[in-house]
């Protein structure tokens, strides 16, 4: 059994659509990130850094492991799917998975806080971030031109990326001219696994993947995620 603890956030969905794929019980332990639970003395004994999700893997010993990425290859390793053995495949994979951990995820959320949370809005931050969003993008659709997925079988890269990607109207980024990568969400979207771990604890989707314009639910929800920012500017990778 296996302990998740997680939000609804591209981070967090990561490792719930991991667990989901492989079909690994696990117990869902919500950390409320607008209250700041995330850095309480409870949390940093798990997670030094204050960060979710954090998985504590009861069948062994309690071990616990943090970093989304590090967990998505503890569990492919321990369960020996979704990372390939081949060592040339495998970095391929790792490649991939790097390119979400450093440059997809940080930028989208930086995208995220001056796009959608800070109330004071700094149009050449927005434009600075939304742009390097779309230029990523634009990565993922030029690899994915006569792919399926990204590192030749569905892997932990394109659960990674995915969960990132498919958020992309919360950054204010259209995904419209990439139809390579469309056609990837939707066939990742189809998979019920996916479907499920993008709904631990709950289901933001319609906040998230329909939210390029300034509805009023986006922007109240907005409005309450600012928490994250306010009280804290290390808090602002959260989501």
């Amino acid at each position: 059994m296996i302990d998740l603890y997680t939000a609804p956030t591209p981070n967090g969905w990561k490792v719930s659509v991991m667990l989901e794929e492989l079909g690994v019980p696990y117990t869902v332990k919500p950390i409320d990130l607008m209250s700041g639970e995330q850095k309480t003395d409870r949390f940093l004994a798990l997670n030094p850094n204050g960060r979710i999700p954090v998985i504590v893997d009861r069948d062994a010993d309690d071990f616990t492991v943090f970093e989304s990425g590090a967990i998505l290859i503890y569990l492919a390793e321990k369960y020996a799917r979704f990372l390939p053995a081949d060592v040339k495949q495998r970095s391929v994979v790792m490649q991939w998975l790097m390119f979400q951990m450093g440059g997809l995820g940080p930028m989208m959320g930086q995208a995220n806080v001056f796009f959608r949370y800070l109330p004071e809005k700094i149009d050449v931050a927005i434009q600075r971030y939304q742009g390097e969003t779309a230029r990523l993008l634009g990565v993922l659709d030029r690899r994915l031109d006569g792919r399926d997925y990204l590192a030749g079988d569905y892997s932990i890269a394109d659960i990674a990326n995915w969960c990132w990607a498919r958020t992309a109207s919360w950054s204010g980024v259209d995904r419209a001219p990439f139809g390579n990568l469309n056609r990837w969400i939707e066939r990742i979207a189809e998979r019920p696994a996916a479907r499920a771990g993008i709904a631990v604890p709950y289901d933001l989707s319609a906040k998230l993947e329909g939210a390029a314009d300034r509805s009023e639910a986006a922007e109240r929800f907005a409005k309450q995620a600012r928490t994250m920012v306010n009280t804290g500017s290390d808090r602002n990778k959260e989501a």
